[in-house]
């Protein structure tokens, strides 16, 4: 397909593939932010 555009639909399903593996890396960073925040140090 190139990097153009021919339709609007290629353009949408583009973009929501897109915004899906934002999603999923946000989600993944909030978790493993969330571990480091609550680690504990067991010395």
């Amino acid at each position: 397909m190139g990097d153009v555009f021919l339709t609007l639909q290629d353009f949408m399903t583009f973009t929501k593939g897109v915004t899906y593996l934002i999603m999923v890396a946000a989600l993944c960073g909030i978790g493993l932010f969330w571990r480091f925040l609550n680690a504990r140090d067991d010395d």
